[in-house]
């Protein structure tokens, strides 16, 4: 029968560390064809609010399915839905909004783990939503980070978030920043994670080995970079060329207009397949990651599989049953 899992269920039977290793596996079958992506589509509902919705399937697993949610003035819930690609049934529904900020952040770790200098001991965050500590947690588990700087333009905001980051990440020495430029300067690693409509971090504030996460613009009217970042990387990633070719502004820009190539953009699955890091001696590495259905159906099968193998009783019968 289908299963029901609540956001209680998900946070219970999911972690950091099995939602970067489930990831780390499906983008290496999605390279050899054994998973796929249905494109991902989206309808903006306001100013800067969007409906957006979708899929993909794991053959390697036997599923598939499609995860939707509205993001309106910052708030949001989600639904995501697993279909058995034997007979089509439904295997689950989950609240996915827990479920969401886990895998946006484990994608980020995974990139991390992927571009990043081995050695980096510091990192920035640029922003204080909801996905700011995941992304700091999901780079401390792939990286020996000790000390995170934080930059908002809220100051309120930022003291808060800055307080509440260092109660919830024991050992590491979380502060404020002053402006954009001390966050990020000399820092090896430079997380994005804001809903910026227009571009902030210049290349000429990153130092050379730095790698930075985009991770907060997956709408044409969102930006956080600008283009002269692209010129100083040795290797541009992202988790869906596909979704950067149609809904990334800043890639939009630089590459949809004639002045670089496509192929110089690779997608994380491809470096996986074939065991490509960091390329030695890299001035800056790019990792922009989009969102993309396979990721989510990724994590929501880790769930299934862990509570099925725990005997997590059924909280709320499927209401296709009813």
């Amino acid at each position: 029968a289908p299963r029901w899992f609540t956001e209680a269920d998900v946070t219970s039977t999911l972690d950091l560390p099995t939602a970067i290793d489930a990831l780390e596996r499906v983008l290496a079958a999605e390279h050899s064809g054994g998973a796929e992506n249905m494109t991902k589509t989206h309808l903006m509902v306001g100013d800067n609010d969007v409906l957006n919705a979708l899929g993909g399937a794991l053959h390697t697993q036997g599923l598939c399915g499609t995860k939707t949610w509205v993001n309106v003035r910052g708030r949001s819930q989600t639904l995501l839905v697993l279909f058995s690609l034997t007979d089509g049934a439904v295997r689950a529904v989950l609240e996915a909004t827990a479920l969401g900020q886990i895998r946006t952040a484990a994608m980020t770790g995974l990139g991390t783990r992927w571009l990043a200098s081995t050695d980096a001991a510091e990192m920035a965050i640029v922003g204080t939503g909801k996905q700011a500590l995941p992304q700091i947690a999901a780079c401390c588990r792939v990286r020996p980070v000790r000390r995170v700087r934080v930059f908002a333009r809220d100051r309120d905001k930022l003291r808060a978030f800055v307080e509440g980051a260092a109660a919830a990440l024991p050992g590491v020495d979380v502060v404020a920043a002053e402006s954009l430029r001390e966050a990020v300067a000399d820092v090896p690693i430079v997380t994005l994670c804001t809903n910026a409509t227009a571009p902030f971090l210049a290349a000429e504030l990153l130092a050379p080995g730095t790698h930075v996460n985009a991770i907060g613009a997956i709408v044409p009217r969102r930006v956080e970079f600008h283009l002269d970042l692209f010129a100083r990387c040795d290797l541009v990633a992202v988790d869906s060329l596909a979704a950067v070719r149609e809904l990334s502004r800043e890639f939009i820009d630089h590459f949809g207009a004639g002045r670089a190539s496509w192929d110089s953009v690779t997608p994380l699955s491809r470096l996986i397949a074939e065991g490509r890091s960091r390329p030695p001696g890299a001035d800056l590495t790019l990792f922009k990651a989009m969102g993309m259905g396979i990721a989510d159906l990724a994590v929501a099968a880790a769930v299934l599989e862990h509570a099925s193998g725990q005997g997590l009783p059924e909280r709320v019968r499927c209401p296709l049953e009813l």
